[in-house]
C-alpha cells in the first residue's frame, strides 16, 4: 500500500500536459487512501485549493460533502476511516475560459484499478460526480438519473452529484436529494462507521 502510494506521488506522467493548460501547472497528486477504511470517497479530481493545500476537499465542495455525510473534519480526514480516490489524482488545470478540465484518463488508467484492488471491498462507497459514477458504476446516463436511482445500489454505494456550488440549481431543482437520500446516506455513515 504505502509504496504504491508513494509510487503515485512521484508521478510526473501528465507533467506536459498540465504545462499547455491555463494554469501550466506541474503535477502534484494527492494520495489519501488506506487499506480497511470502511469509508470510500471516490471523486473527480482535486481543485486548485487542493493542488496547493495537498489535502482532498479543502474548498466549499469538501464543507458541502461533510454535510451531506454528516461528519465533521476530524473523522472525514482520518486515514483509518475515510480513503479518498479521485479519478485524477492531480489538478488537471483550467481551459482557456477558466473552466475545469476532465480528470485525463491516463491517471484513471494507470492507477485506478490497482488502488481499488489494494483497498479490495470497502463497506462504503460514495461516488461524487458523473466520471466516479461512469467508472463505478458503468452507466452512461446523466448525473440526475444516476442519483436518482441511488436506492438499486444503496446501501454499499450511494452516487451523488457533485457538491460544488456550481450545483446548487441541482439541488434547488432536485429537493428529494436532501430530503430523501442525505439521511439515509448519513445513517449508513454512521453505521459503518461504529461497526
Amino acid at each position: 500500500m504505502d509504496s504504491l502510494a508513494d509510487e503515485i506521488r512521484a508521478c510526473r506522467l501528465c507533467a506536459e500536459r498540465f504545462a499547455q493548460t491555463a494554469t501550466a501547472h506541474e503535477p502534484r497528486p494527492v494520495v489519501w487512501f488506506r487499506s480497511g477504511t470502511p469509508i470510500l470517497i471516490a471523486g473527480q479530481a482535486p481543485g486548485a485549493r487542493v493542488h496547493e493545500s495537498g489535502r482532498p476537499f479543502t474548498d466549499p465542495s469538501g464543507d458541502r460533502l461533510r454535510h451531506w455525510l454528516g461528519i465533521d473534519e476530524t473523522i472525514f480526514y482520518d486515514r483509518d476511516r475515510v480513503s479518498i480516490v479521485p479519478m485524477a489524482f492531480c489538478f488537471p488545470g483550467y481551459d482557456a475560459r477558466s473552466a475545469d478540465l476532465p480528470p485525463p484518463a491516463l491517471c484513471r488508467n494507470t492507477w485506478h484499478d490497482r488502488v481499488m484492488s489494494v483497498l479490495g471491498q470497502v463497506p462504503l462507497t460514495v461516488l461524487v460526480g458523473g466520471h466516479a459514477h461512469k467508472y463505478h458504476l458503468g452507466v452512461r446516463g446523466s448525473v440526475t438519473n444516476t442519483v436518482q436511482s441511488w436506492q438499486d445500489h444503496a446501501p454499499r454505494v450511494f452516487a451523488l452529484p457533485h457538491p460544488s456550488w456550481r450545483n446548487t440549481a441541482w439541488l434547488k431543482k432536485n429537493p428529494w436529494f436532501e430530503a430523501e437520500l442525505l439521511p439515509v446516506l448519513r445513517a449508513r455513515v454512521q453505521e459503518v462507521l461504529n461497526d
